[in-house]
């Protein structure tokens, strides 16, 4: 299994409409080929501002990597870039 971790940190000025276009755009990603178990969340602790959680499990690497490089990811990929800086952690199980 593959995991992949991302914290991304919504802008201050960024309004609640994007935020949950954000969502829902995050939360289609799951539904690509490899992808195990997905889970979009907006953190409940605001103390550092709005973060969207996303948690995936892939299959394998190579999962990991076709679903990284497809066009679906880099559309939302590109989405979140107008309204988050993010973190991200990987490994593999």
């Amino acid at each position: 299994m593959f995991r992949h971790i991302v914290l991304f940190r919504v802008r201050d000025e960024v309004t609640d409409p994007d935020v949950l276009s954000a969502i829902d755009a995050l939360r289609g990603l799951g539904n690509e080929p490899g992808v195990a178990s997905w889970t979009i969340q907006l953190s409940l602790d605001t103390r550092k501002g709005r973060i969207i959680v996303e948690d995936g499990t892939f299959v394998d690497a190579d999962a990991f990597a076709a679903w990284r490089a497809g066009q679906a990811h880099g559309a939302v990929a590109e989405q979140m870039s107008t309204i988050a800086d993010w973190w991200v952690g990987e490994w593999e199980q």
